[in-house]
């Protein structure tokens, strides 16, 4: 291995001027250059032991990539990447690693950890920059061994598990419910953090290992489970997300002007409402407020910042410290001139006379004692109601399994979240059926649904080959 780069900072990644990109929707980030890549790569340590793997839900082989990129064989790091993650591109924009892989770099405990993320997006848009089409960047469809297996829902989780089959010949059927693959991929993470053509250069590779991609496809309703098993599936995978959102049950919810996260996020990001060429109807807001404080309410706020709210306001209950978002999304927020009203709960949504959202009102809390999450409570203070003046109010505080496949399969059991009941080998309660992802355990991250994914292939391939 090239010989390390003992600098303790990693190198910043290049990103637009905030107050320029807060009126765009492209990529924020624009990724590391050659030379960026390569002198980055030199910090890592290799560390035989590995513990950046460790916290990899999908086991990158980590140290042996940033190898390669530290020898400038980026084709050869992205070999190594693709051999555990079908993914690569997605992973090094939405994953996050400072939690995961980066929060387990050794280099971490004295300056910041080696950039893996940032190492993993380079190797991936190297490659895709570089003339390596399909045809050229992976192996010929493999044989078929004449097992099918159905995969429902195109997401993170539906999209791995596909690609591991696939790969070892399985006959695999996706089957979408939108108009296009992807899953929360396409409709839930906005295009300045995931642009919507790596996620179709992704899906096209899978459809070249011979993975068949049917879209507009309902299952539960146009067809069940049980008519899948009829057609000769063998085994069925459910990575159908959780896409059915949560509402605060306060007064004035039912108000115009009041969306759901994924109502909105589904309007900009899959039905292209930033776009002038497209009718997708959506209100052109004043001043909004978004209530939550993950990443999802980070997405809607900077959505609604680039389409032209003059205000955006997060209305959160609890302090910065407890702020479940990632913190560089947190972090370009603030930069695009988001307002953070920390520490205050919404308790009801005002109307005008025509029932349009015309302010949200709110009170202050404070930090009790840690709860069940071992975050600190927030304790609402008697009498600081306030309003804010807004015309628009976005709800982003979490989201459940639609119950339409449980509901239609027996069998299939469900927790009281709603979230389909699956073991460590994600097999649910029905023989032949599988399930990971967020279908299982609620809204979670990318990368999670993944490894889930992962995990799932394997269990099949042991039920159907013994």
């Amino acid at each position: 291995m090239a010989k390390a780069n003992m600098r303790l900072d990693k190198n910043p990644m290049p990103e637009q001027e905030p107050l320029v990109r807060n009126k765009n929707f492209e990529e924020v980030s624009l990724g590391y250059t050659k030379e960026m890549a390569v002198d980055e790569a030199k910090r890592c340590l290799g560390c035989k032991n590995s513990p950046c793997v460790e916290g990899c839900p999908v086991n990158v082989k980590i140290p042996e990539f940033i190898a390669k990129v530290a020898e400038e064989d980026f084709d050869g790091a992205y070999q190594v990447i693709t051999s555990t993650n079908s993914l690569p591109a997605v992973c090094g924009r939405v994953c996050p690693q400072e939690s995961q892989c980066e929060g387990l770099c050794v280099r971490g405990k004295k300056g910041d950890p080696v950039g893996v993320g940032r190492l993993e997006r380079f190797v991936a848009d190297y490659h895709m920059q570089h003339g390596h089409d399909d045809h050229k960047s992976i192996s010929e469809a493999p044989e078929t061994n004449g097992h099918k297996v159905a995969i429902v829902g195109s997401g993170p989780a539906g999209l791995t598990c596909a690609g591991d089959l696939a790969r070892r010949g399985y006959d695999v059927t996706l089957f979408e419910a939108f108009h296009k693959p992807g899953g929360v991929l396409v409709y839930g993470i906005p295009e300045f953090r995931l642009p919507k053509d790596i996620v179709a250069a992704e899906i096209k590779k899978l459809e070249h290992l011979g993975v068949k991609v049917i879209t507009n496809a309902v299952i539960g309703r146009a067809v069940s489970i049980d008519e899948l098993f009829e057609d000769g599936f063998e085994a069925v995978f459910i990575g159908s997300g959780a896409g059915l959102p949560q509402f605060l049950n306060i007064p004035g919810e039912n108000l115009m002007g009041v969306y759901s996260a994924n109502e909105y996020l589904t309007r900009i990001n899959l039905m292209k409402a930033y776009l002038d060429n497209y009718d997708t109807p959506l209100k052109k807001s004043r001043r909004v407020a978004v209530v939550g404080g993950g990443n999802v309410a980070m997405d809607a706020a900077r959505c609604a910042k680039r389409m032209g709210a003059e205000e955006v306001y997060v209305v959160y209950r609890r302090s910065m410290e407890e702020l479940p978002a990632r913190a560089e999304e947190v972090h370009h927020a603030i930069e695009e001139e988001v307002i953070f009203k920390l520490l205050n709960n919404p308790v009801g949504v005002i109307g005008d006379e025509n029932g349009f959202v015309k302010g949200i009102e709110c009170v202050a809390m404070e930090l009790g004692e840690p709860d069940d999450s071992g975050r600190r409570r927030p304790i609402e203070k008697k009498g600081s109601n306030f309003v804010i003046d807004v015309d628009t109010v976005i709800i982003a505080i979490g989201t459940s399994p639609n119950p339409l496949i449980i509901s239609t399969t027996e069998g299939l059991e469900a927790n009281r979240r709603g979230c389909i009941v699956a073991d460590d080998a994600m097999a649910t309660t029905r023989r032949g059926v599988y399930a990971g992802g967020d279908a299982v355990t609620g809204a979670a991250t990318v990368i999670l649904a993944m490894g889930a994914g992962k995990t799932a292939a394997a269990s099949i391939v042991k039920q159907i080959e013994g």
